[in-house]
């Protein structure tokens, strides 16, 4: 990974402006290590109890994949022409106003963000149970999980909170461990297990392979495995040279992410077959003992806690952020865009989001984690990539300074396709009985926000 030794200038009292220390493999770094963690290690199995066939499990990987890189290619562009701390919710307060972005704001506050770090570090606890030689699902060490789980996200988070040196460096290291491990189980499996098997891909589309509703669901567990790919816009006030390096890092560490992704599931393929996917939780540690025995197993499950453990640095590296710059912007309580005068970081950002992630964490299980996240950033995804339309339109006016130094390819067909597709995922969830409920909740919390925001924020302009 590249340097970031260069000392930053030490901030003044006040300064609300972070340090540029991250260089191009870095930033690629925080993509691929914050996207790669828990989902492409159990959420095979989620989308198999929805979709019956090899060519349905693949389509639905391909699809998740393309509107992961739909969305980047687009933020690749806005990023390039406004590499300001926060990421998305400065795109979207630049497009549609403060009610907009305090709302996304309150989201990452509310559900987002601790949803997130609560799934991720279960994952780590749980891995971390199965190499010491306990089973995560029975009790006490059901109960043992959470509380591992919260000391991850208190480790990870002090991490960041002694700078972006600390928290880039582990960010680098995990990530190439993480990568690398995954490379070796897909050869593993590919060069042994599917010489021994000859594969489970057959028959290809079983009856009912295609049925709408049922792979919009899968899509939004395989969504799930990929999100993390805009993670980098939250920290692109700190990145070095972000006109050239953050375009680039977007998209380089998105296909990386997919490539490996794609074939991770063809290797589990070649070793189990859907049947056995389908009821596999940890399917990763369960081909590794097809394959190895004792030792794969212990390799997978070291693999997957390098996994999730540098995804959750990466979250709580870039995370905090937003908060920074809502409370800069005066969305949020001013002392949150303090920065520590010895460490240079975000401190009391740093320090909100570990709480919260703790919290959630204590009190809710993974599954309950993982859809509340993903149902509830999915519309500021959309809203993110959908900035585009009104910057362009605004520069074509010459009503701002709009130059983004990359443009995006097979514009606007490509902006398009990721915003009809979340519209999709989120209607697919409110018709679907098994959702419904969960996502009318999550949509009210963040509808809640609206009168929060003119209680609150509003009236102090008024």
């Amino acid at each position: 990974m590249d340097d970031t030794s260069a000392a930053p200038a030490p901030a003044a009292r006040g300064q609300t402006t972070l340090p540029r220390e991250l260089g191009l493999w870095s930033a690629v770094a925080v993509v691929v290590g914050s996207t790669i963690g828990s989902g492409i290690f159990r959420t095979p199995a989620s989308v198999t109890n929805r979709l019956p066939g090899p060519l349905p499990l693949l389509a639905v990987w391909v699809a998740g994949g393309l509107l992961a890189l739909c969305g980047a290619l687009t933020l690749a562009e806005v990023a390039g022409a406004f590499p300001d701390t926060g990421g998305i919710f400065v795109f979207i307060h630049k497009a549609y106003g403060r009610l907009a972005a305090f709302l996304f704001g309150w989201s990452e506050l509310t559900i987002i963000r601790a949803a997130s770090l609560g799934a991720v570090s279960t994952t780590f606890a749980e891995y971390f149970m199965r190499v010491l030689g306990f089973n995560p699902a029975l009790e006490p060490n059901a109960t043992y999980v959470h509380y591992i789980a919260a000391l991850a996200i208190v480790v990870t988070a002090t991490f960041n909170y002694v700078g972006m040196r600390t928290g880039s460096f582990v960010q680098n290291v995990t990530t190439l461990a993480k990568y690398f491990g995954l490379v070796f189980i897909v050869v593993l499996a590919i060069a042994i297990g599917l010489p021994r098997t000859g594969g489970h891909f057959t028959p290809a589309a079983p009856p009912g392979s295609f049925s709408v509703a049922p792979f919009g669901l899968a899509l939004v567990s395989v969504l799930w495995a990929y999100d993390g790919w805009a993670d980098l816009t939250f920290v692109s006030g700190e990145v070095k040279d972000p006109r050239r390096n953050l375009p680039r890092a977007l998209i380089i560490g998105t296909c990386a992410v997919i490539g490996i992704y794609l074939l991770a599931n063809v290797a589990y393929l070649s070793v189990l077959p859907v049947e056995q996917v389908r009821t596999s939780p940890l399917v990763a540690a369960d081909v590794a003992a097809r394959l190895a025995g004792a030792a794969g197993v212990a390799f997978v499950s070291i693999t997957v806690m390098l996994s999730t453990f540098g995804t959750l640095n990466g979250s709580i590296l870039t995370s905090p952020r937003v908060f920074f710059a809502m409370a800069d912007e005066g969305l949020l309580f001013r002392k949150l865009a303090s920065i520590h005068p010895r460490f240079q970081s975000p401190y009391l950002a740093i320090a909100l989001t570990a709480a919260l992630g703790v919290l959630f964490v204590l009190l809710r299980t993974f599954e309950q984690l993982a859809d509340t996240f993903v149902t509830a950033i999915l519309p500021f995804y959309a809203l993110g990539v959908a900035s585009i339309f009104i910057f362009r339109r605004r520069a074509s006016r010459g009503g701002t300074d709009y130059s983004p130094p990359f443009r995006t390819p097979l514009y606007p067909l490509t902006p398009i396709l990721f915003v009809l597709a979340t519209l999709y995922l989120l209607v697919n969830a409110l018709i679907d009985p098994s959702s419904r409920v969960p996502t009318i909740g999550v949509f009210v919390v963040i509808l809640v926000g609206v009168p929060v925001y003119f209680a609150t924020v509003a009236r102090r302009r008024g």
